[in-house]
């Protein structure tokens, strides 16, 4: 199991870690910072240094889904780490920073729009989700509304609640087609001070503020009753 620091404090940019297993699937550590590709928003990347110095590169960072291991996928031919070696792990924090600000704004974006959410992706210096929505709201508006939250400087939240006060409160769930994992005893919570709640175990920035303009890029149709939203930094 790997213990996944970034859970508490998304402002982590390094630690040390043990390694647990590598092959050429990827390096696997009793723990780490960085955020695992899930829920729209890409794995991290980084440095990885080893007991030597050694310095490898993080090129993504995932979750197998048949078996749960959490990897650090490396560069190609390089030599691996070996099991209970000591490392140090730095991440590529520009990056980290600019999805934590993006996947901010899609929460801002979701208190806007009072429609499902029927998919979304958080890309770096962009983002999009799509709405069920038979006519395209007002770009310009939109705009507006998510200038306007951003700029009046709204905290972030963490909680967590138990599977089954989740399941008293549907409402808080805004994706159609994906539900949050339980089974764990405990849901985490995202709250945008007075602006959204709702599941969500991605990287988020401490108050919307940071976020920084943003601008519509463009709204499509994907389909009778989908409309997708893009989002950039303006």
């Amino acid at each position: 199991m790997t213990i996944e620091l970034f859970r508490n404090d998304g402002y982590l940019r390094s630690c040390t870690a043990t390694v647990i297993a590598a092959d050429t699937r990827g390096v696997q550590l009793d723990r780490t910072v960085f955020y695992p590709q899930s829920g729209g928003q890409p794995g991290d990347s980084g440095i990885l240094t080893c007991a030597d110095g050694t310095e490898l590169t993080i090129v993504d960072t995932f979750i197998l889904r048949e078996s749960g291991e959490y990897l650090h996928l490396l560069e190609p031919d390089v030599s691996l780490p070996r099991p209970g070696e000591q490392v140090e792990l730095q991440l590529d924090w520009a990056r980290r920073h600019r999805l934590m600000r993006m996947h901010s704004c899609m929460h801002l974006l979701c208190a806007i729009i009072p429609a499902g959410v029927t998919g979304g992706s958080v890309r770096d210096g962009s983002a999009r989700l799509d709405f069920d929505l038979p006519e395209p709201p007002d770009k310009l508006w939109i705009e507006g509304e998510l200038n306007r939250l951003i700029e009046e400087d709204h905290p972030m939240h963490i909680r967590w609640i138990s599977d089954e006060e989740l399941e008293r409160q549907p409402e808080l769930v805004r994706t159609m087609s994906v539900k949050p994992p339980t089974g764990s005893g405990r849901i985490r919570l995202v709250e945008f001070e007075g602006v959204d709640l709702q599941p969500c175990g991605g990287t988020h920035v401490a108050s919307t503020a940071e976020i920084g303009p943003v601008r519509v890029k463009k709204i499509e149709k994907k389909g009778r009753y989908n409309r997708r939203i893009i989002v950039e930094f303006n």
